[in-house]
Formats: C-alpha cells, sequence, structure tokens
C-alpha cells in the first residue's frame, strides 16, 4: 500500500513527515488551496514529491517539475487524455483525480487509460480536494479499472481497519491530507505515524531494528562495528536523496539499458498451458541483474568517501558486475571467488582481470561462495576505514538485506509496468524465481509481497538430491541459525558447524538464504521448492530448444518449475530470468557429451496443435 501525504507547505513539517518513509510528499500549485505551495526552499526528501495541479498548461507544469525537481504530477481539474500523455512521455508519474459521487460516470475513465500511470478517485465538491468529506467506497465496487489507482477524500486516523478490510484489486494506495492537519498545510506527526504504523504493518518488510520478523540483524566483529553503523545512518538518507536517485536512474538507463525487456514465450505457454512471460535480467548491461546492485551501492560508496571496493563472487555475475562499475568510477576493485569456482567460471574470471579487478582465489573450505565471502570479511576486518564491502545479495549484517533489496525492486516495479502495458493487467498470477541467497527473487518478488492474490514461487538448486546430501536446498535441509551477520535459515550440524552445499550452479551454492527469504518462507508468503542438477540442465536445453534464449544455470533452476507446477489457461506467470549462460557454457557442453544418444530438442506444436491451444493471450 503506497501512502502520499498531501498539502504540505513547511519546510520543518515535510522533513518530519519524510521521516515516515512514506512514498510520496505532495505539493499544491493551486493558488485558491489554502495549502498552496510557493516561493519555499524544499529538503531533499526520501519520498518522491509529487505536484498538485488544476487546468493548467503544460508549460507551467514543466517549469514548476523543472524548478522543484518533482517525480510526479497530480492532475485535478479537466486536464485532456492528450496533456495526461504528453506528461507521461516526459518520463512522469501522471496521476489523474477524478471527484466522484452518487452520480459518478465511470465510462469517463477509458478516455485516459493508456494516458496515465495512476487514477486517484476523490470527494466531489467545489474546492477540487482537502475537503476532508468521504464519498461512498461501494461506488468503486462497480468500476471497471484499467489502471491501478489511489483512494483519497476525508480519508482519517480512525479508518485504517476500513481500508484493509477493502476488497479492491488494483488500489495500490491512500492520499491523506486534511484529517491529519493541525493547521491548513501543517500535518500532525503523531497522528500520521500511528496511521501507518496501522494501515502498512511491517509484515514483510524490514523493521526498525534490521529483522524481518525473527531473521536478520547484524551479528559483526567489533572491528566492523563503525562500518555498519555508518551504513545504518546513512544509507536512507543518501539513498533517497534527488541527486542519488537522479544517477541511479540515469545509469540504469542510459549504461545498463534498462528497463529490460519483458518478453511473451509463446513456446512455453503452449507446452505448459498458460501465459508466460519471461522477464529478461540476461539482457542487462553484463549479463544479469546483479548490475542493478553493484551500480547502487558503488554511488553509496562513493558518497561515502570510499576509494577501495571488495566483493564475493560464486557464478561471477556479481564479480563481473562490481568490476564493471569500479571501472567505469575509477575505483580499485578486488574480489573474492572460491578456487573451485574461479576453475568452472573461466569466462567471468577473465572479464573480471580484464576490466581491472584482482581476483583471489579462495582454497579454504569447500573453494565456493562460503568460503569466498568469509575471507571478503577478513580482507574487510583488516582494511576498515578505506573499504567498502560490495555484498552481492540480500544476505550479511542489516542494513546490505535491505539495501539490496531496494536497489533490486527495479525488477518488480517495471514487471508491473510491462504487464499493464501487454496485458491490461498490473499483477501476475505467479512469479518464479531461483534462490540462493535471493537477490534477484527478492526483486522479482519487492512490489507483490503485499498481494496475497500473487502466488511467489522460489525454487532452490537441490544438486544430486535431498536423500543423498549433496544438496543446497536451504529450507529443506537447514534451521535457523547466524551465518555471515545475520540471523536466517542455513545448513548446519546440530552443534551449529556449517554443512557444505552442493549445486551444479556456482550462484546457487551457498548453505543458507537471505534472512528477508527465511522470514517469506516461514510465514508461507513464498512457496520454496526445488529443483535437482538435471532437473535444471533439462530446462536449459528446452529453453534453448525453443526460444533460442540459453539461461544461467542459476536461471534453469528457475524454469524446471515449470513441469512441476500446475497452471490455468489465462494465468499470467513471469519467470524472471536472471542471467545468460555465457559463463555455463563448458557445464552445458559435458552435459551434451555424456548424453548416451544425441541431443534432440522439445518437439514443438504443429500448426493444428497451435489452433487447438484455446484461450491463451498472443501477442
Amino acid at each position: 500500500m503506497k501512502i502520499k501525504v498531501c498539502g504540505l507547505r513547511v519546510r520543518e513539517n515535510i522533513v518530519h513527515v519524510d521521516q515516515l518513509e512514506v512514498d510520496y510528499i505532495g505539493l499544491i500549485f493551486h493558488e485558491e488551496s489554502p495549502r498552496f505551495f510557493s516561493d519555499q526552499q524544499l529538503p531533499d526528501t526520501m519520498a518522491k514529491k509529487i505536484g498538485v495541479f488544476v487546468d493548467k498548461d503544460f508549460e507551467l507544469i514543466m517549469n514548476t517539475i523543472k524548478e522543484y525537481q518533482l517525480k510526479a504530477v497530480q492532475l485535478h481539474g479537466k486536464e485532456s487524455p492528450e496533456l495526461c500523455r504528453k506528461l507521461l512521455k516526459s518520463d512522469l508519474e501522471v496521476i489523474k483525480a477524478f471527484a466522484v459521487d452518487d452520480d459518478f460516470e465511470p465510462s469517463v475513465l477509458s478516455d485516459y487509460s493508456d494516458s496515465c500511470s495512476y487514477f486517484l478517485f476523490d470527494t466531489k465538491t467545489h474546492k477540487h480536494g482537502g475537503s476532508g468529506k468521504k464519498f461512498n467506497w461501494d461506488i468503486l465496487q462497480s468500476l471497471d479499472y484499467s489502471l491501478p489507482f489511489f483512494l483519497s477524500g476525508g480519508i482519517g486516523p480512525e479508518d485504517a481497519n476500513a481500508i484493509r478490510s477493502l476488497r479492491l484489486n488494483n488500489l495500490i494506495g491512500i492520499d491523506l491530507n486534511s484529517r491529519f492537519e493541525d493547521a491548513p498545510a501543517i500535518k500532525n506527526f503523531d497522528k500520521l505515524s500511528a496511521f501507518i504504523k496501522e494501515i502498512k504493518p511491517m509484515k514483510y518488510k524490514i523493521n526498525e531494528e534490521g529483522y524481518y520478523g525473527s531473521y536478520g540483524g547484524a551479528f559483526i566483529p567489533e572491528l566492523l562495528y563503525q562500518n555498519i553503523q555508518e551504513l545504518k545512518e546513512n544509507y536512507l538518507k543518501i539513498m533517497e536523496s534527488d541527486s542519488f536517485q537522479d544517477e541511479f536512474i540515469r545509469l540504469l538507463k542510459e549504461y545498463v539499458g534498462r528497463p529490460s525487456p519483458l518478453y511473451f514465450s509463446k513456446a512455453l505457454s503452449e507446452k505448459y498451458g498458460a501465459q508466460i512471460f519471461l522477464k529478461r535480467e540476461d539482457l542487462n548491461h553484463t549479463g544479469s541483474h546483479k548490475i542493478n546492485n553493484t551500480i547502487g551501492q558503488i554511488l553509496l560508496a562513493k558518497s561515502l568517501g570510499k576509494k577501495r571496493i571488495i566483493a564475493e563472487t560464486g557464478a561471477g555475475q556479481h564479480g563481473v558486475a562490481t568490476a564493471t562499475v569500479c571501472a567505469r568510477e575509477g575505483l580499485e576493485c578486488v574480489v573474492f571467488m572460491g578456487a573451485l569456482d574461479v576453475e568452472r567460471q573461466q569466462p567471468n574470471v577473465q572479464k573480471m582481470q580484464m576490466l581491472g579487478a584482482k581476483v583471489v582465489p579462495v582454497e579454504s573450505g569447500n573453494k565456493t561462495l562460503k568460503d569466498a565471502t568469509n575471507e571478503a570479511i577478513r580482507d574487510w576486518i583488516n582494511h576498515p576505514e578505506e573499504t567498502y564491502y560490495l555484498i552481492g545479495s540480500v544476505v550479511g549484517p542489516h542494513p546490505y538485506p535491505d539495501m539490496v533489496s531496494r536497489f533490486q525492486s527495479v525488477i518488480s516495479e517495471e514487471i508491473k509496468n510491462q504487464l499493464k502495458q501487454q496485458t491490461g493487467n498490473v499483477n501476475s498470477d505467479k512469479i518464479i524465481a531461483c534462490v540462493g541467497g535471493g537477490s534477484n527473487a527478492i526483486g522479482a518478488y519487492y512490489h507483490f509481497l503485499d498481494d496475497e492474490n500473487v502466488k511467489l514461487i522460489a525454487v532452490e538448486a537441490d544438486g544430486l538430491g535431498l536423500e543423498t546430501g549433496e544438496t543446497a536446498a536451504t529450507t529443506a535441509a537447514g534451521s535457523p541459525g547466524i551465518i555471515h551477520g545475520s540471523k536466517t535459515i542455513l545448513m548446519q550440524t546440530d552443534d551449529g558447524q556449517i554443512v557444505e552445499p552442493y549445486s551444479i550452479s556456482a550462484g546457487l551454492d551457498y548453505p543458507g538464504i537471505g534472512p528477508v527469504h527465511a522470514h517469506l518462507f516461514e510465514t508461507g508468503r513464498v512457496e520454496f521448492i526445488r529443483a535437482t542438477d538435471d532437473e535444471a540442465l533439462k530446462a536449459a536445453f528446452e529453453l534453448t530448444a525453443l526460444e533460442g534464449i540459453i539461461p544461467a544455470l542459476e536461471t534453469a533452476h528457475a524454469l524446471a518449475a515449470l513441469p512441476k507446477l500446475e497452471f490455468k489457461e489465462d494465468e499470467l506467470v513471469v519467470i524472471n530470468i536472471s542471467g545468460r549462460g555465457d559463463k555455463d557454457m563448458a557445464t552445458y557442453q559435458k552435459y551434451i557429451e555424456s548424453l548416451k544418444h544425441p541431443y534432440q530438442p522439445p518437439k514443438m506444436l504443429t500448426q493444428a496443435e497451435h489452433e487447438d491451444v484455446n484461450g491463451l493471450f498472443i501477442p
């Protein structure tokens, strides 16, 4: 549930409200409003700043956006669909408000369905909002929404339970204003704080102590206390500042190539009887989702004055992404990698070295990701002042899991927008992702966590099978414990010694999961299933044969879920293609050579068979 607080004017009040981590702060640029905003110096805010206008022309709106660095506009008058569309094309979020009473004519909505980001429904008065009066919310039950919407109009502190009880599929947020004021434009912090805690409980998000339920925290050596404390105190302020967000968004767009496509797989849809879409993170610069996080963290490290970056890597994707951004920013880069992974991921080792990174093979333990992480932490302890440890997944001490989740959340944000454009729906029925530490999975889930109608499925690496002990399926073989600075679920003996995991996939070969995933597993919000090496290999070759897309071995585990699940023909299913398979070609070639018979690609449907498949969405 997004929270928008509208009608602020006083700098100190804006700063206080922003501390509540609301999503939007609304500034009213309508002269007749008692909350009219003008000639004020705005502070940086974590929340997006949104300008509220009534029947203003495009030039005036754009000048105001530039002056106050607004990220969104809310239009409360008789603005045309053409104006909305023009603003939408200017990389702005556009909210079109509609005044609702018992005579509201819903047909007007269709004219704006392709012109806006969201609708907003407010109480009809002559004042264009801010009346403190409610309309009959039952009216919304009968509307045919083509866009997600905000609920506005007289919402007060007593309405939290009623709003949480609403069953409106496209309700995405609420707009709070006059009922939370001590005077026009002066919001009451205590009323807002109490209401937000009630309406937006931290069911799946991190709390103020750095825990997801009972998992998380920061269990660290004393020598790292200052580093972690510095991050805790500054990460949100830096990440949500306008200057950081502008640069982060620019680099994702111009350097990474976002948004990554949401590709409808006709072949998989026909085979498995659902509408299957592939979120193509493999098409990002460096070939995986990892660069979303490395760009964010390196910008953060630079803001903290760090000159030396260290990282751990398993499959090498995080190492390549880290080395890539370090090369761009002119920073020293050291990547720790298990010696076994160095051997099986040579293409990525060569890329890191060409990019100027020092790759340190780790010979201890099982010579895989866990051991690389251990060595990175030791290095950090020895060089705490000048070094920034860039963790690649949602693991480690707080605030790393939250930081990485936020940077990767761009994946699910795009999925929502792309589903709306391609299917008319903002939600998928099922979202499938592979899970090791879990950064690609939380990125794909993030904006769907609070919508219980969206089924979230995580696929763990089962290696040679749970019964053999040669597995990396943490939730099936693990128990609560502490690893790498956080409490989570991990594979361990009865006396707390780490059990070495096994998977053919270097990126999933980790004995734990991120604390956010431990919480999602414990609460039942995410269904965890397993895929063996053999199942993943078959799934990789199936996608290659049917769609000409060679996935990473990690991604192949997510694809291996398809034959394990039941689907309906009209179900929307999104699979996160977390990375491409260049790095895994040696493993794939060994698999081909091991087959007793030449590899035969899966049979495609004939045209006649294709025509017998009814009810599928084929763009």
